[in-house]
Formats: C-alpha cells, structure tokens, sequence
C-alpha cells in the first residue's frame, strides 16, 4: 500500500507505541529504562509519511510545496500555540519571575521552531534541571518542523535532475550515510550536539523516507508478520534494556530505528500489535498526549512528587485526559476550521495566530512580571538584581577597573566569583581610602599557558595580559586571588563534562593525568605571581546547585518553610582537590590563604539567607548584601604584620 492522504492503521498504532514509551519513561515507570527511543520512532514514521507525500505529489504532478507546508502547520500549529498559551497562563500564578522569564523565553522558541537550539545551549536532555523546563519535549517538534522544511525542496530539486524513485533512492540513501556518520562522530565527542541537531538526527527520518521509496511491496503474510515482529523485538529491547548511560543517539538509535522501519516494511493493517481499540484511541491523540505529558512531569517535579506511586499515576491519566480533550477541542475542530478555508487564509490565519501568541511569549520572557508577586517574595527575586553595579562595564577581559579612587591599594584576579566580592574588597580598605584594581573574565581559569576552549578564547588573552602587567602593579600592593576553582577541575555542580582548559599535555577529559597538569601549571602560575607581590588566595565559596531566590521565593510564594543550605560534607567532597592544591601552592610559594567558611557556615551547613534575604543571587554568585559577611576576610589582606 502507497503513502498518499489515506490512512493507515498500523502507523497509527506505532504511535500509540510510541508516545505511551515516552510517557512511561518521562514520569519514571520502572522497566522502561529507554522510553526516550519513542521519539526515535516517531522521527522514522515522520520521514515514511513525509516521503510517501511529496513522492506521491511529484508522481502525479500536482504536488504543491506551500500546500505541503500549510498541511503541515495545520496539523501541529493549533495544539502547539494552545499548550503554550496554557503552561503561560499557569506560569503566571506558580513561577517566580526568573523563572517565567525562562518559560516565556522557551514558549518563543517553541513556537518559532528553534527550541532544539536552545536546549542544545543550555544543557543537556538527561540533566536534573531539565525537569524545571517546562516546553524540553518541543525540541522534537522543532526537529521535525526543520525537516519538513528541508525534506520538499531536497525532493523537488532532486525529481527534476533525477525521475524516478529509485535515482531520488540513491541521493538520499547519500544523505542518510553522511548524516549517520555524523551521529556516530558527534554522539561520542559531543552528545548534547548530536541529541538535539537536525544534522544528527536527520537519518532517522530518511530511514523512513527510504522505506517508502525502495521498501517492496506484495510481502506474503507470513514474511510480514516476521518483519512485523522483528521489528516490535528490536524496539521492545531498546524500550527495555537500554537506559541514559548508554551514548545516544549513536549506535544503539539504530536498534529503534531498523525495528520501526521494519513494521512500516511489514505493512500490517491487521496487527495484534497496533490493530487494538486502544492502540487506535492511542495513536490518533498520540501528539497531544505528547504535547501535555512533559508539563505534567514538571509539575511533580515541582511540588517534589515525582517518586509519589499515586502521582505518577494521577499524572499519567491527566496526561491521556488533556491529551483526549486538546485532541477534541483544538485539533479536530481546527482543522476541520482550516480546511474550510482558502490555502491563503488559512495561511494568514495560523501564522498571525503564532505570531501573537510569540509576542507574548517575548514579553514575558523580558518582564518576567514580579509585581505579581506578594511584596515578601518580590523582596527575595529583588536580591537578583542586587548585584555589583560595575559588573558589564568590568568584567571584561579586555579592561581593567579601579574601585574606589588611587592610589591602587589591592588588585584582584579572578572570574566572576571575584566580580562578585570585589565591592567587598573596596569596603574593607583602612579608613576606606584608595582603591582596588580589578582584572577578570567570567569564566576564566587564571593559569598562564593554559589553552581555553572555543567560546572562551578571551580568557587566553586575559592570562597573557596579567602575566605582562602584573610586574608593573605598585611595588608591595597584594594581589587576591578569586575564582571557581572547582569548577575548572571537575565540571559543574551537576555533571562532569569535557574541559574547559588545556595545557600542553593536551588532556581533554578530567582523569589522573588531567589533574597533574592543571596543579602544576595552577602552582607555576600562583608562584610567579608571588614572586612579585604578597599574595592572597581565597578558597572556594560554597556552591548551592539551585538558583537560590527562586527555590526561596518558591517556598514563600506556597507557604513552605524550606531552608536551602549546602552541607560542610558536601562541601568538602567538592572542592578536596583544590583545597590540597591551595595547600600546596602556601608551602611552596608563600601565599596566603583566606578561607570564607567562618563566615557563611555554622555547624556543618552553609546556608543562604542572611537576615531574611539570600545571600546568593543564583546558584553561586553573591549578592551585594552577601559579599558583606566576607569583610572580616578581606580585612586581613590589609592586617599589619
């Protein structure tokens, strides 16, 4: 059977297969350790159909590429802009401001089809924040939607050098390899990039688009319901066995991807397997299903039930419940609206609509509107902003700045930790009198020979520029040393990842060899500093891994008493490392070394309010207020022997 407008009952049923894996998974079910591989499912039914289309068009010489694409828009505008509008609406009563900004912010891109990139640039899909990403699951959509875009005018350029099907067979089959190979490359060097680009996605969906073009027609029965079942073994396995660890897309996507193209091979309309009532119920609700599961998710997350057996429960009925209702009261009523008008209007009508409802979506993301809040919580969210006012005109490799007024009685270097304190640092000058010279670079590891990576390249510059000038800073004036020292050593508070900093050993990975590199060149780098100058190194400051007014004013805003606090334990496990190197470089090069634990811990926690206020602005960075309680620290800089 052909592809063209009519229906299919057995893709149909894949989708049902295809979404409840991906619902099962997202809430946690156990035993469904690779329900993420449901997407990869519908990517392969994606290209069969969207193939079956434009081929079937071309055939007949009717095709229209405009048509194509309001056909498209038609079936996933509607429910889209309805589900942002309504996750906008909620944001409103349960987000604090910051975090409404980020959900206007990612409804924009949502609509607009762009969310992939986005996420691509803020994390990863299996990160523990992305559960407070409220529109995460639309980075498909917008994967799909850059298809569509791409897969017509690839075909209708190609049909016009190329007649026939199975010439138009080999130029995608081309495209499939290389695309393939790409994932495999990315996926092991970097995986983020490879889950969420069309490029390293792309053929999953020209899997499907070569089933339709070559895959042979007149199967007997038997030989179907083999291929049939091979393919719903090889999905089963992946939905089964497979779990985050495993490297993905790569080479385990070709487990979901064959068995898909083997049951669109198959071609069993009726099937045990996607025949049933409930398979059909399933996969016709199947996108708005989708489209309403993840908020759900967030939501649990959100009120930290996520492990709840009766939540999850609840949660995974709702979904097929607003699923069952977006299904009949805006998919089914839009498109049947739609088609009764002109391709033209009907055009005019949805992108104006999208249109709209992505203004919104950009104001919220530039207000973030805190006067909705009570004024207890608006003075939390306030304490963001409460930051150093010099920070975009200072932080900056490029420049130096002096904070306060000559002479120059302290210079600090650092990343934007050290931005962070450096009005501290003016404030605990004797008598307040002279200034402090400030030279950074956010993100910046101060090491002289070190090597940043790509989007960090100023800091290169920014090592070899104090490494020039510091012989020049006033005879006898001490220099404090500041940064995330921790985080240039073994990644972010939530994951390890690749370096950020090399060194001529040209270790990419944090590992033994690593290690010995970063602490010789950290100690070389500190001990010519003090060669010329007293030296001070600040240890590290506590990090929370939480943005610290949200999740207080969170708690305020629904009247919970949650204290958010990092334990000394904690503590130590992290920043050990550094703590023995910090050691090392005072042995060696006589630095000094001021530790702010005295000041921000009691007992064994480090807390984060300060009389009723945070002390950080987000997850690491203090406020104004906050870098106060390091005065007695900074003091000692300026202590008479």
């Amino acid at each position: 059977m052909e592809v063209g407008r009519e229906f299919r009952s057995d893709i149909n049923g894949m989708r049902a297969w295809a979404v409840m894996a991906v619902v099962l998974y997202h809430f946690g079910v156990p035993g469904i350790s690779g329900g993420f591989a449901g997407v990869d499912v519908f990517f392969v039914i994606s290209g069969y159909l969207m193939c079956g289309i434009i081929s079937s068009g071309l055939e007949r010489g009717d095709f229209s590429i405009w048509r194509f694409y309001l056909a498209r828009a038609r079936r996933i505008f509607p429910a889209l802009i309805a589900l942002c509008l309504a996750v906008l609406a909620v944001g409103w009563f349960l987000l604090m401001p910051e975090e409404y900004k980020d959900l206007g912010k990612h409804a924009r891109e949502s609509l607009t089809f762009s969310s992939n990139l986005r996420y691509f640039e803020e994390a990863g899909y299996f990160d523990a924040a992305s559960r407070e990403k409220w529109l995460l699951h639309t980075w498909s959509l917008s994967v799909e939607w850059q298809f569509y875009l791409l897969l017509p005018l690839l075909m209708l350029t190609l049909s016009r050098f190329l007649p026939g099907r199975r010439a138009l067979a080999w130029v995608l089959a081309l495209f499939f390899a290389g695309s393939l190979a790409l994932c495999f490359w990315r996926t092991a060097v970097a995986p983020t990039e490879a889950f969420y680009m069309i490029q390293t996605r792309a053929w999953e969906m020209l899997a499907g688009a070569l089933v339709f073009l070559v895959g042979r027609r007149g199967w007997s029965e038997g030989w179907r319901r083999a291929l049939e079942g091979v393919g719903f073994a090889l999905i089963l396995a992946c939905l089964l066995l497979i779990d985050q660890q495993n490297a993905w897309p790569g080479a385990w996507a070709i487990l979901p991807v064959l068995g898909a193209s083997l049951i669109l091979l198959a071609a069993r309309e009726r099937s045990a397997w996607t025949g049933s009532s409930l398979a059909q119920w399933l996969g016709a609700r199947s996108y708005s299903i989708y489209l309403w599961h993840w908020p759900l998710v967030v939501v649990l997350a959100y009120v930290e039930r996520s492990s709840d057996p009766f939540w999850v429960v609840a949660a995974i009925s709702l979904s097929l419940l607003l699923g069952q209702l977006s299904y009949g009261l805006v998919e089914t009523p839009s498109r049947r609206v739609l088609s009764r008008m002109s391709p033209k209007m009907a055009g005019i009508v949805l992108v104006l609509i999208l249109a709209l409802v992505a203004a919104l979506a950009q104001q919220v993301r530039r207000s973030g509107f805190p006067e909705r809040l009570p004024e207890t919580v608006a003075r939390v969210e306030a304490e963001r902003e409460n930051f150093n006012p010099r920070l975009e005109e200072c932080l900056d490799p490029s420049k130096s700045c002096i904070y306060g007024e000559e002479p120059i009685r302290a210079v600090l270097i650092g990343d934007s930790h050290a931005d962070a304190v450096v009005t501290a640092l003016q404030a605990a000058l004797p008598d307040g009198k002279g200034g402090v010279l400030f030279r950074g670079g956010s993100g910046c590891l101060i090491a002289f020979d070190s090597k940043a990576e790509v989007k960090r390249r100023y800091c290169d510059q920014l090592n070899a520029d104090i490494r020039k000038e510091h012989a020049g800073y006033p005879s006898g004036v001490p220099i404090v040393m500041m940064g995330r020292t921790s985080e240039y050593v073994n990644g972010g508070v939530a994951e390890s990842k690749q370096v950020d900093f090399a060194f001529s050993s040209g270790e990419d990975e944090y590992g033994p060899e690593y290690l010995a590199a970063f602490g010789e060149h950290y100690t070389r780098t500190m001990c010519e500093l003090a060669s010329r100058h007293p030296l001070y190194i600040v240890r590290p400051t506590p990090e929370m891994g939480v943005d610290v007014p949200t999740l207080i004013g969170r708690s305020m805003l629904f009247g919970r008493d949650r204290q958010v606090s990092l334990s000394l334990a904690d503590y130590r496990k992290r920043h050990a490392f550094v703590w023995a190197l910090q050691d090392e470089v005072a042995q060696k090069c006589g630095a000094k070394l001021l530790d702010p634990l005295p000041y921000l811990c009691s007992g064994d926690e480090c807390g984060t309010l300060h009389n009723g206020l945070p002390i950080y602005r987000d997850t690491d960075h203090f406020t104004e207020a906050g870098n106060r309680l390091l005065l007695p620290m900074f003091r000692q800089v300026f202590a008479t022997p």
